[in-house]
């Protein structure tokens, strides 16, 4: 379903930080002739459900250069232990009903793919959260820890998340989906998820997501085409540049 009017405020976060610890200041690496938040915030601006998108940083630096392609900007505190934190801070001040959690990280973010995702919850109205998933098609993938795989229900909901390759495929007929990320949830929810139980599964996996499902909270998750691409280390961004030119046409 289409909605041609949502009549609630539907707000994109995207956090940002200056320390990262593979690639110190990546969010300022220039890619095109602009800063690579740059990028994602402009990607973001074309979903079609977000009423607003934030930059969320701890760090002047983001700040400045934001304010400097007009993006809006919050300052939020330094002692985040994760982007999601940093997100629930944005969110607590706002009316938003609805926050998409952005990852700060994809200059080649498609927003239909955020479209998909929020419409998860527009469509169902009592998932809390919702997420992405993508069938991998490269085998590699299956066995890399690196790639978050997760396996759903019929209905559509999370049933697991594992950097383990689930299912297992004992006939050679399964068919395996990679974790994509971005996560939407309602802000009631979103302002109380660092204060849930961190659980043995979250803690083995280390995958955050999974708190949610410990919790025995649903995870709605939509099936999309987009290929995850971010940018963690200043090899990506290399590989990313190659690709740009040949992805965004030149205006």
């Amino acid at each position: 379903m289409l909605y041609s009017h949502v009549p609630q405020r539907i707000l994109g976060v995207i956090p940002a930080r200056f320390a990262s610890v593979r690639f110190p200041g990546k969010a300022l690496a220039t890619l095109a002739g602009k800063p690579l938040i740059q990028h994602v915030y402009e990607r973001a601006k074309q979903a079609r459900y977000l009423s607003e998108v934030i930059i969320a940083t701890d760090d002047e630096r983001i700040a400045q250069a934001a304010q400097q392609f007009r993006a809006p900007v919050r300052l939020t505190r330094p002692d985040h232990p994760s982007g999601t934190d940093r997100v629930a801070e944005v969110a607590s001040a706002d009316s938003a009903s609805i926050v998409v959690n952005i990852q700060g990280d994809e200059p080649l973010i498609d927003p239909g793919a955020i479209d998909a995702a929020t419409l998860a919850l527009l469509d169902d109205t009592h998932a809390p959260m919702a997420t992405l998933k993508k069938r991998i098609e490269h085998p590699s993938e299956i066995q890399n820890p690196n790639v978050v795989k997760v396996v759903t229900a019929l209905d559509g909901d999370a049933i697991y998340f594992s950097r383990w390759p689930i299912p297992y495929d004992r006939g050679h007929e399964a068919v395996h989906y990679k974790h994509v990320g971005l996560y939407v949830y309602r802000r009631d929810f979103l302002l109380g998820y660092s204060q849930l139980p961190v659980g043995p599964l979250e803690k083995a996996e280390r995958l955050e997501q999974l708190r949610a499902i410990e919790n025995g909270f649903r995870i709605r998750v939509m099936e999309t085409d987009y290929e995850s691409l971010g940018v963690d280390t200043p090899e990506d961004l290399e590989a990313v540049s190659k690709l740009f030119a040949s992805v965004i046409p030149n205006p």
